[in-house]
């Protein structure tokens, strides 16, 4: 009869409130990734639905096991932390969408790396407990260093490049600055990440300028994606 109370007494003692709060959720989620650095499993096996769907920045997809493979302490050299940030949260009856930011800081052999990642993961009360469900996260997208160029370079892009008949775009310098307008759009900076290489701030891909065997442009590269536009240099 003993055995059975106390038996019946962890049983309630274990239960979850069938509400949670916002605070409550950001805690939680710390845990979660104050465990990465050390590889420690524990927070994740616990707070992972055994059916979890899990997404992650780079496209890959995981289950509950799969994922866990993933989570290792840093290799020797490596150090980092993980902040969560400007959480929003939308509550049903057993549901809980938790969206949130990372902040990560990384040290790898003395060098300081950061990233920035938005995820939302969806909180189900089941069984007495809650639990993540679906997890799926994004990565924002940060410009790279502004580069620098020899002096005069610029003026080897300048002309007009065709994609195709009656679609052309035109590359000008102005105020030592290099830019591209295509039609009625506002002309946009062509920012130097390195020779022949630039992109546009807050533009995902990069604008790559081909020199033919004399070592003067003939084409401009419109890659995105790993996909490559064409744009011939016709004046």
């Amino acid at each position: 009869m003993l055995t059975a109370v106390l038996a019946a007494a962890f049983l309630v003692s274990a239960q979850e409130p069938a509400t949670i709060t916002q605070a409550e959720l950001v805690r939680r989620t710390q845990v979660l990734y104050d465990a990465v650095a050390s590889g420690d499993k524990a927070p994740w096996q616990r707070c992972l639905a055994a059916d979890v769907i899990v997404h992650d920045e780079k496209g890959g997809s995981y289950t509950k096991p799969t994922f866990l493979v993933t989570v290792e302490p840093l290799p020797a050299g490596y150090s980092g932390s993980i902040r969560v940030t400007h959480p929003q949260t939308i509550f049903a009856p057993g549901v809980a969408i938790f969206s949130y930011d990372l902040d990560e800081v990384e040290t790898v052999f003395g060098n300081r790396m950061t990233a920035r990642y938005h995820q939302t993961d969806t909180w189900l009360y089941r069984d007495n407990f809650w639990q993540i469900a679906a997890s799926q996260a994004m990565r924002y997208y940060e410009d790279p260093a502004r580069g620098a160029i020899r002096p005069g370079a610029l003026s080897d892009y300048v002309g007009t490049y065709e994609l195709a008949p009656e679609h052309q775009m035109t590359v000008f310098e102005r105020d030592g600055k290099l830019f591209a307008k295509r039609g009625k759009a506002d002309p946009v900076e062509l920012i130097p990440e390195s020779p022949d290489m630039f992109f546009r701030a807050g533009v995902e891909g990069r604008r790559l300028f081909h020199r033919n065997a004399e070592g003067k442009v003939d084409w401009m590269i419109d890659r995105r994606n790993n996909e490559d536009m064409l744009w011939k240099k016709v004046g």
